[in-house]
Formats: C-alpha cells, sequence, structure tokens
C-alpha cells in the first residue's frame, strides 16, 4: 500500500470518528446499494440467458460437459456467438446464421486479445509455433453478412485454434468456401457450428498452454417449420485431412461429433426430431457432390 493510499484511508477514518453519524448513513444506503446491484445483475443475467443468446442458436445454446473444469463461458458478438475454455484457451464451438443478405466490409484488420478473456491470449503467443490462428467463425461470411464490426471481432483471439498451415489454407479454406459460395445457393438461411475435438491430453503450442486441437468439427442446419424436414450435414476433419482429398470423405452424423466433443447440440427439438436430425448423414440436399471435389481459389 503506498502512502497515498494510506493517507486517503486515514483520513477517512478520521471522518468517520469525528462524524459518528456517518456510520448511520452507510449502513442507510448499504441495502439499498445492494439490491440495485443484485437487481442489474439479475436483469443482464436473463437478458443474456433468456433473450440474447437463444437469438444468437439454433434449438438451443450448446451445452458443454465439464464446465467448470474446462472454465468455459458463453461470449456473444455481434455476427457470431461462442463457447470459450479458458484452461484449453480454445473456443470450443462457434456459432453464427448464415443468409442471402449481404454488406459491405473492410480490409482484413489485425488479430487482437479479447478483454472478456482471463487467458488474454495475444497473436504473438502464436509466434515460431508452426500453426496458423485458424478463424472459427470465418472473416469472409461474417463480414459479407454481418458487417465491418462484425468483420473485426472474428479477429479477436477468442476466436482463434491451432491449425496446422496446409491444413488451414487448404480443405479447411475449402470447405469454407463451399459453405460460402455454394450452400448459400441451396438455402436461403442455414446455421453454421464449428469448433475443435482434443485428445484426453492435449499438446500444447510450445512457448503457450494453448491446446492444439488433434481435429476440427463444423455442422449445417438447414431449418424449416416442419421439424421433421430439418436438413443437417457434419463433418470431422483431422488437421491430418490431405489438402486434395474429397469433402465428402469427412462426411459424419451430429451424433459423432456429440460423442466425441462431449457438446449437447439442438437439445431445444424433441426427443423424436433431435434424434432424427443428429443421426442424418445424406449430403445429396447440400449437392455437395458437385463441389466436393473443387481446389480453393486461394
Amino acid at each position: 500500500m503506498n502512502r497515498q493510499t494510506t493517507r486517503l484511508l486515514a483520513l477517512g477514518l478520521k471522518a468517520i470518528i469525528q462524524q459518528p453519524k456517518l456510520i448511520q448513513v452507510i449502513l442507510f444506503w448499504i441495502p439499498f446499494i445492494t439490491g440495485l446491484g443484485l437487481i442489474i445483475g439479475g436483469g443482464y443475467y436473463f437478458y443474456e440467458n433468456k433473450i440474447a443468446q437463444p437469438k444468437m442458436s439454433y434449438m438451443g445454446v450448446p451445452i458443454t460437459q465439464n464446465n467448470w473444469q474446462n472454465l468455459t463461458h458463453t461470449l456473444r458478438n455481434e455476427g457470431y456467438m461462442l463457447g470459450y475454455s479458458e484452461r484449453l484457451k480454445n473456443p470450443l464451438w462457434v456459432i453464427y446464421k448464415v443468409t442471402n443478405n449481404k454488406k459491405k466490409y473492410a480490409k482484413r484488420p489485425h488479430f487482437s486479445a479479447d478483454w472478456r478473456s482471463l487467458s488474454y491470449i495475444t497473436t504473438d503467443d502464436y509466434k515460431y509455433s508452426g500453426f496458423n490462428r485458424g478463424h472459427l467463425a470465418p472473416n469472409y461470411i461474417i463480414a459479407s453478412r454481418y458487417g465491418k464490426q462484425a468483420q473485426k471481432e472474428t479477429f479477436l483471439m477468442t476466436n482463434i485454434s491451432p491449425q496446422k498451415p496446409k491444413f488451414n489454407q487448404k480443405i479447411w479454406q475449402r470447405l469454407e468456401e463451399v459453405s460460402a459460395n455454394h450452400f448459400s445457393k441451396q438455402f436461403k438461411t442455414f446455421w453454421v457450428v464449428t469448433g475443435p475435438i482434443f485428445t484426453e491430453n492435449p499438446k500444447k503450442l510450445k512457448t503457450t498452454n494453448i491446446a492444439i486441437p488433434k481435429a476440427f468439427y463444423k455442422i449445417f442446419i438447414a431449418p424449416s417449420a416442419d421439424k421433421n424436414k430439418i436438413k443437417s450435414l457434419a463433418f470431422i476433419m483431422p488437421q491430418s485431412a490431405r489438402p486434395k482429398d474429397s469433402l465428402i470423405k469427412y462426411v459424419t452424423s451430429i451424433d459423432e461429433v456429440e460423442k466425441q466433443t462431449g457438446i449437447d447440440f439442438f437439445w431445444q427439438l424433441d426427443d423424436k426430431a433431435e434424434q432424427k436430425l443428429e443421426q442424418q448423414q445424406d449430403f445429396q440436399p447440400w449437392k455437395l457432390k458437385r463441389v466436393a471435389n473443387l481446389p480453393s481459389r486461394y
């Protein structure tokens, strides 16, 4: 404690001693201040959990097992939402909605730390690691649908996972291009949920404790008023996936994604509809065969 702080405390104590009524005033207002804090905190909790977050998810915000163990908390951005693990220093799931409404966006922004994260990972934590800073909410899709501020938020480090360069720049980018350029032609609106998959004891980046995923998943959902006609398409891609592999090779079910991640998706659906949706492996409605082997444009 420095001298200035000590002096201020001494002056405050002196004032209380000289003016005993100050104690009565303080004691009188404490319940009101505490109550106001509880009201504001309760209102914020209700708004986030009952209004804001459900609007940015499809059929329920994903439920992650071992939330406390992984120190996972939900972060809501303008164009996407995510569940971030402070222990693994990775987003465990990222969800966003893709529409045909296009907006103007800016040049590629710089990466920045996210003040809401206790880990406070910076772009420098990836230097000389041999891994790319892999976006989970993609720059192009979010920027073109939600605008400049949303684009900037895709460069927050809470949206980033370590990806091998060949994986990030080839087959993973190809899947993102297919979703942006081709799936949008098949469906006016669809949802995407994506994230990493880890081994039980994942390796870490050499210079930090950022966990390295063994694979990544991506789930596409095309909503329907008839819950029995909802279309889904899921992928699990290991970091060892070859750049020229067909995307069809990595088609899987949502059930398998849940099994490997421990995350419960779309839990607000009734059991019968959820079971049918999560067992789907039909890529025909998405016309995936036409684009499964197209090379990346970059």
